[in-house]
């Protein structure tokens, strides 16, 4: 079964502050429902405004942060890595189809069946 990503939202330390108190006036479920945010991350915000811990400072403190050049030089990298397995495949495709004639697509591999040409014209 295939699982739905929510993307990663960020949220101002406002809105934070003002969903706890929300989640405390109505509970946890319904602020959740209203806000469009997940009930754990709401659930999160209400412990940290109990502790009366801004969230900034807690995600300071359990989140360390690398620094821009290192991020900007992986990044860098994996984009070359990711070029260079691109063009091996496509060097592979284009090999492969020369060496047999036709190109092998996962409909003409499948339970190795082939399918007759049929005409279906005009």
């Amino acid at each position: 079964m295939e699982e739905k990503l929510v993307p990663k939202r960020q949220y101002t330390e406002e809105f934070k502050t003002e969903a706890a108190r929300l989640a405390e006036s109505v509970g946890q479920h319904e602020a959740a429902r209203r806000l469009g945010v997940p009930v754990a991350t709401l659930g999160n915000w209400v412990r940290r405004y109990r502790k009366g811990v801004q969230p900034a400072q807690a995600e300071v403190a359990t989140a360390p942060k690398r620094p821009v050049s290192e991020l900007e030089a992986e990044n860098s990298r994996l984009r070359k890595e990711l070029a260079s397995a691109k063009l091996d495949i496509e060097i592979l495709r284009k090999a492969t189809v020369g060496s047999t004639g036709h190109c092998n697509r996962l409909s003409n591999l499948s339970a190795g069946v082939r399918k007759p040409n049929v005409f279906r014209g005009r």
